[in-house]
């Protein structure tokens, strides 16, 4: 993959973010934690590699996915000035200004929040639980209804006409598939096996799944293909997906539905008054 030209300046970009990261870092008498060696000593404090990986999970996309080898020395640098500015910072006595205790005040009840609920959705969000969610909506509802379907593409309104008359008088559809078609699908007769209603355009999908098995459509129907003259072969519920398959989304909907209850749980164990924008109670 190549350097990304770019990436410097973008860096300065993301600096703001990344200096919101807590610094990581020992001085020489702590203990170094195992797996995760020392990369750069700033006035004899050590900055360690989980720092420079937590900065690069701070990267928006589509720099997050670069290796981490790749832009090493990037990040590497931005650590050390952040550790040095912070420093500097603490020397200029900073960390007691009005502001900036309020700032980090802030800092503290989101970094609070956010753990707090993350270890609850650990708790919850566990593989019996997923297990669960997946037997009561996926596997219980099924997959989604398919078709079976051949269809001719033809370039003119005026050909699928003729070829629906043809069709009407006794012609076989596979036979004028493979004659008149200029689908890939014309070798097996305009045979489209199996699909799902979302797996075609909208225009084709509609019109096929209209139809019961063994119509035609009574009139071409327009893509931005061609023309299609469409005939239902067979109608089927189709196989939910696997456990595997779904566990992404799965993880996800029931991570943000636990989110979403636990906050709620709390926030009906609390007292909240509410006050307009002039400091009156709500009523």
């Amino acid at each position: 993959m190549p350097r990304a030209r770019h990436f410097a300046p973008m860096f300065a970009i993301c600096l703001g973010a990344l200096l919101a990261l807590p610094v990581q870092a020992q001085t020489p008498a702590d203990p170094q934690p195992q797996g995760d060696p020392v990369v750069a000593k700033v006035n004899g404090a050590d900055i360690h590699l989980s720092a420079v990986q937590q900065a690069h999970q701070m990267l928006p996309d589509p720099y997050r996915t670069y290796p981490l080898q790749m832009i090493f020395n990037d990040l590497l640098n931005i650590v050390i000035d952040r550790q040095i500015a912070a420093a500097e910072a603490r020397g200029a006595g900073l960390a007691d200004d009005p502001e900036v205790k309020e700032m980090m005040a802030r800092i503290e009840d989101d970094i609070l929040q956010r753990t707090l609920i993350e270890r609850h959705i650990r708790e919850q969000v566990t593989d019996e639980a997923l297990h669960a969610e997946y037997d009561s909506t996926i596997a219980k509802e099924g997959g989604d209804e398919q078709v079976r379907a051949r269809h001719i593409l033809v370039d003119s309104e005026a050909e699928a006409t003729q070829i629906i008359t043809e069709l009407k008088d006794g012609a076989d559809f596979a036979d004028l598939a493979a004659e008149r078609s200029t689908g890939p699908s014309k070798s097996k007769g305009g045979d489209l096996g199996y699909f799902a209603k979302g797996e075609m355009v909208p225009e084709f999908s509609d019109a096929a799944f209209a139809l019961e098995p063994g119509e035609i459509t009574e009139t071409p129907v327009q893509t931005q293909f061609g023309w299609h003259v469409i005939k239902v072969e067979d109608k089927r519920e189709g196989e939910p997906a696997t456990f595997e398959e779904s566990e992404d989304q799965l993880r996800a909907t029931l991570s943000q539905r636990v989110a979403t209850d636990y906050a709620q749980e709390l926030r009906e164990q609390a007292t909240v008054e509410r006050f307009n924008m002039d400091g009156t109670p709500q009523e």
